[in-house]
């Protein structure tokens, strides 16, 4: 059992969990991710990315959105409580090296993957710019953290209610234009990452996003994580999480991943309902 250490409600549906996990926490490695199964063997699987790791502590930090049955059942566990199953780390790290500029674009819940992205490329010796944003203020996702590492701190919202109102592709195209970075490396919703792949593509910069798609077993087994690379068929769970954004069949990997949306909206709907009811906000 995998027991948590400290439960964090970061907005309205959006929470952060310290799970102790001494042996994810020790091998695990930036771009690395895990899958927490609650319940019995069939119960569903939900491939989170390590946000943050405590080899000392024995713990891995992970952040999630209340969407589905699942997360909103995790949810609704608090400090003390356990996880039945949580397997990793799992997938391929990220590349890691000294670049010279690297740019980080982080959009939603795809802010807390891209921390340990982040910090490692500081580590490495990379000048960093981090651009993050959300469609409003209460949405934005470990700005202390980030403007801690970053040369720069660009923070962008939707209705403009904290930082500059813009989308995370207007910051990315100036200094893509300005600054030219080495590298450049998206994680958010797919269509933010292909808006962001569309930006970089004209100036030929080295772009790297990490795809987050429907994900039963994670070992490449039963194919649902499948998305086409440069004409290929690829495995998210073991050949990625992170692509080259130039290769990545966009238009497939939006529509494949629109497959099950009403099942997870009427899902949402009803499970949005329960968790307020059970924190006596209805």
């Amino acid at each position: 059992m995998f027991t948590i250490l400290d439960k964090e409600k970061i907005s309205a549906e959006v929470f952060k969990m310290e799970v102790l996990a001494p042996n994810i926490a020790r091998e695990r490695k930036a771009g690395q991710f895990v899958i927490l199964q609650q319940g019995g063997d069939f119960a569903e699987r939900i491939p989170l990315t390590i946000a943050d790791a405590n080899p000392e502590k024995g713990s891995i930090t992970i952040v999630f959105q209340a969407v589905g049955e699942a997360t909103h059942e995790l949810a609704t566990l608090e400090v003390g409580q356990s996880i039945a199953n949580v397997l990793g780390p799992l997938g391929q790290p990220t590349h890691i090296e000294k670049f010279g500029k690297v740019l980080c674009v982080g959009g939603g819940v795809g802010v807390a993957p891209m921390h340990p992205i982040a910090q490692a490329m500081k580590q490495a010796g990379n000048e960093l710019k981090i651009i993050i944003g959300a469609r409003n203020k209460e949405l934005i996702l470990l700005e202390r953290e980030m403007r801690a590492m970053a040369d720069e701190l660009i923070i962008c919202t939707d209705d403009g209610s904290y930082g500059r109102k813009a989308l995370v592709t207007e910051p990315l195209k100036e200094l893509c234009e300005s600054w030219k970075p080495d590298l450049v490396v998206a994680i958010g919703p797919p269509i933010m990452m292909k808006f962001c792949t569309a930006t970089t593509r004209p100036l030929q910069i080295p772009t790297v996003v990490s795809l987050n798609t429907i994900m039963i077993d994670g070992t490449g087994m039963c194919g649902g994580c499948r998305v086409s690379i440069n004409g290929e068929t690829k495995f998210v769970c073991v050949d990625g999480p992170e692509f080259d954004a130039f290769a990545v069949d966009w238009d497939n990997l939006l529509l494949r991943l629109g497959t099950f949306r009403p099942e997870e909206q009427e899902a949402h709907h009803r499970c949005h309902i329960g968790l307020k009811i059970n924190e006596g906000e209805a």
